[in-house]
């Protein structure tokens, strides 16, 4: 079989070179035209599990309590918050932000009505009598000590110390993306739910078609509003510490750190590349013909990926290094094993020797390849569509990689002459021949200290945990941090929660609240109730604000919350205008009527559904508190709840962003886990197929499942969390790591059959692949160096483990792995 590819692929690619060529430059030209819809997105959907239900629950909680979008701004000048010239800034950046096109208003600390200050009794409260900071004759003392001691306002728009405010700026829904969204995301459930008809099957093509080009515009206004309002507040950093901050600005930077990050690691790991090949080969030739792969196996992937509409998000946006890193290993190992041929067979003619080279390393790079893709393949079980697309692309990228690798490089090699080089070609190197000691001497020692490192990364891994904290995704020296922060510190947290109570069916309100009937009844009798009654008329008991009041207290006591925003706080602003005292039923009554419809608006109708008999209760997670282990508060929470305050689960609902992404990665760890021991199956079945021995395979294998551990077990006991993206180390190390094993023990057992003895052919090996081996992983390890770039933290801590996996794959690979050929003598003498 092999035979009769040999002599296909020499008459196809050695005897028809430029025709190869020709055929690959129309392939780059076909596939660099769709290069343009190449597209980035950090969208929220971009993390999310596609069968959710917590993510039904959020998206009916934003629809029903009208949560709109919003960007915050802090404000913390440098001289008195009160003062005369502070406010005069504070109103004028309102002013101009209100200016901006999508804001549909700007909610500030001149904005807060006072109902203290105003000193109007609770039953003649109307929109008119109700004063604010800037209107005339405030005493600001006084407005000053309503606003820190207010329930509702404290810590959202004004610090504790009173010195940082923020300008929340809430902007337009978009109701036809709105409806869209609805539209798709109900299509999209019957879909999973198996119940899709042919033509719901047509109209969800049409309205994800529609949902992609309306959220590419979304995203560019998206990120005209950031850039204006930056703009706007960058005069005012003279007057006050000032910074940007909210959910839209944080989906808009990592798009804007995506962008940098592929073309500073691209051009970063390029001139790396450049750099060490020149210092490995000291030959154009070898810097130009594998930089040429690099190309063009590049590019054609960016155009697959334009092609196929796929887009690269926070997870696969190193896509492009690691497509470098494996294409520059491969033909590194080819340039290495041609110019040692070179050497061997300097009589030849360079088509015989390019033959050789390509007929001796077609299969042990088909199968690093195989595993690689193998490993890759893994994340596709995640469930979550961009780290699918992740597993795809790579697997993908890789079939290009070899079939560039080999039709270009042997195409290109063909039209040149046979390398001079080969003449002066050294097989020994300081640090592979120092290596080779080890193993062969010392081999025992590396055996032992092996397992015991093994011991310790089994306890490492036994404390890794899953977190998710958004700010601490970010480098410090971000303005995207420094906001999160300041937010965190001084007004109330940055992740919002929300906890849903469900007071049942309105029919048996009067059962479930059976402690206030007779206090409805008496509400109901009074004068103001006469006639028909609108159902918010006598929603609100004694029950349901006790109630509500209870949970309230409950999380503003615990330590990772920050603001909590509900019912209670604006009943509890009305009970400071009553003397302090509780209220009955007949004073709810009287505040439900009696509020101002702007009032309500704001802060009784994001709190409340009447028509489904629950109410929402807002809190902030404080994202940066060091410690805070969101999955086990999220537990804590809902356990509370059940067992403190006697709500079954159907009473309660824990809602938000924080508890999709914590089953996004809750879900990817579970899958990584489980598909790691079927991804080490299929690898170790690949390594059967290939040396058709079992303790070759179990050989091939220790070294890098040894690396992946070590890493793990590091992570885990220098206490840092897995992410959205080291969660992915262990499948991407093994499907790297694994081509060393492959490319040592194929050429271990080929000199094998030369030499007739261990201890010379483990000499020779590292001598010749070793060096080959030593240098793809110094590129490869090197290459996730550049990664420490980034601004985004998750791609940071990934380069760092990924290479140091790397570095520790390459001294295991030649030093335990040989060690462990001659312990177990897999291959037979031909004496025996």
């Amino acid at each position: 079989m092999m035979n009769g590819f040999s002599r296909a692929y020499n008459r196809i690619v050695l005897g028809h070179p430029k025709v190869v060529l020709i055929v690959l430059l129309l392939l780059l030209s076909f596939f660099s035209y769709h290069a343009k819809d190449f597209k980035l997105d950090a969208s929220p959907d971009t993390l999310l599990l596609e069968d959710d239900k917590d993510l039904k629950i959020f998206r009916e909680t934003i629809a029903r309590y009208d949560i709109k979008e919003f960007f915050m701004v802090t404000f913390a000048p440098y001289e008195d918050l009160f003062s005369e010239g502070s406010l005069k800034h504070l109103k004028e950046l309102r002013e101009e932000l209100r200016s901006l096109e999508r804001a549909d208003s700007v909610v500030t600390l001149l904005d807060i009505p006072l109902l203290q200050t105003s000193g109007v009794e609770l039953s003649k409260i109307t929109q008119e009598n109700i004063k604010t900071l800037e209107g005339p004759g405030v005493d600001i003392e006084r407005a000053k000590r309503e606003i820190l001691e207010s329930p509702v306002y404290k810590d959202l728009v004004l610090s504790a110390d009173g010195q940082t405010t923020a300008l929340v700026i809430y902007l337009k829904q978009d109701t036809y993306f709105s409806e869209l969204s609805e539209k798709r995301n109900q299509l999209l459930s019957k879909k999973s739910s198996a119940t899709l008809s042919q033509s719901e099957q047509s109209q969800l093509e049409k309205y994800m078609a529609e949902y992609e080009d309306h959220y590419a515009a979304y995203t560019k206004q998206r990120h005209q509003d950031v850039d204006k309002i930056r703009s706007i507040i960058r005069p005012y950093k003279k007057y006050a510490e000032v910074h940007l901050g909210g959910v839209p600005m944080v989906a808009d930077d990592m798009i804007t750190f995506i962008s940098n990050d592929l073309v500073v690691f691209g051009f970063g790991v390029l001139i790396f590349i450049v750099a060490t090949l020149a210092i490995l080969f000291r030959e154009i030739r070898w810097v130009i013909l594998p930089l040429l792969s690099c190309f063009f196996a590049v590019s054609i992937m960016i155009g697959v990926l334009g092609f196929l509409n796929w887009k690269v998000t926070v997870i696969s946006s190193n896509f492009i290094s690691l497509m470098l890193i494996l294409t520059m290993s491969m033909n590194i190992h080819l340039a290495v094993r041609y110019r040692q041929l070179c050497n061997d067979m300097s009589l030849e003619s360079q088509t015989d020797i390019v033959s050789t080279t390509a007929q001796k390393m077609v299969r042990p790079c088909l199968y690093a390849a195989l595993t690689t893709i193998l490993a890759f393949s893994s994340l596709v079980f995640s469930g979550i569509r961009p780290v699918i697309d992740f597993g795809w692309m790579m697997a993908i990228g890789l079939c290009v990689t070899f079939l560039t690798s080999f039709l270009l490089f042997p195409a290109v090699l063909m039209l040149l002459k046979k390398s001079s080089s080969s003449i002066t070609y050294k097989r020994k190197s300081p640090i592979t021949s120092r290596l080779a000691s080890i193993a062969e001497s010392h081999g025992g020692k590396v055996i032992i200290l092996s397992i015991v490192l093994a011991v310790i990364s089994v306890i490492g891994i036994s404390k890794l945990e899953v977190e998710n904290s958004f700010i601490n995704y970010f480098s410090r020296k971000t303005e995207i941090y420094q906001g999160m922060k300041l937010i965190d510190d001084k007004l109330g947290g940055t992740m919002p929660l929300d906890v849903i109570l469900h007071f049942g069916e309105h029919q048996s309100n009067s059962a479930a609240d059976d402690t206030s009937v007779g206090t409805d009844h008496d509400f109901l009798e009074q004068d103001d109730w006469a006639g028909e009654h609108d159902p918010r008329d006598y929603w609100l008991t004694p029950y349901k604000v006790e109630k509500i009041k209870e949970v309230h207290d409950y999380l503003s006591g615990l330590p990772e919350i920050g603001k909590v925003l509900s019912l209670a706080s604006i009943i509890r602003v009305a009970e400071q205008l009553y003397e302090g005292k509780e209220f009955g039923g007949l004073e709810l009554g009287v505040l439900n009527k009696k509020i101002p419809e702007r009032i309500r608006s704001e802060i009784v109708d994001p709190y409340v559904s009447v028509d489904n008999n629950e109410a929402r209760i807002s809190l902030r997670i404080i994202d940066s508190l060091e410690d805070i282990r969101r999955k086990d508060l999220l537990e804590k929470i809902s356990s509370d709840l059940s067992n403190n305050f006697g709500l079954s689960e159907s009473r309660v609902t824990v809602a938000g962003m924080l508890v999709i992404y914590n089953n996004m990665l809750q879900s990817l760890f579970r899958s990584q886990i489980l598909t790691l021991g079927i991804v080490l199956l299929g690898i170790a079945i690949m390594l059967l197929i290939l040396f058709r021995s079992i303790v070759l395979s179990i050989i091939g294998i220790i070294p890098n499942l040894l690396a992946i551990g070590i890493v793990l077990g590091i992570m885990g006991l220098m206490d840092i969390s897995l992410d959205i993206m080291t969660i992915t180390i262990a499948a991407i190390t093994m499907g790297i790591a694994i081509d060393n094993s492959i490319h040592y023990i194929y050429r271990f057992r080929e000199e094998f059959a030369k030499n007739d003895g261990y201890a010379e052919t483990l000499h020779l090996c590292h001598g010749t692949v070793g060096r080959a081996i030593l240098n793809t992983s110094v590129t490869i390890i090197f290459g996730f160096s550049i990664l420490v770039l980034s601004n985004f933290l998750p791609t940071i801590y990934f380069g760092i483990f990924t290479g140091l996996a790397m570095a520790i794959a390459l001294l295991s690979v030649l030093a335990l792995l040989p060690k462990l050929i001659i312990v177990w003598r897999p291959f037979k003498t031909h004496s025996s």
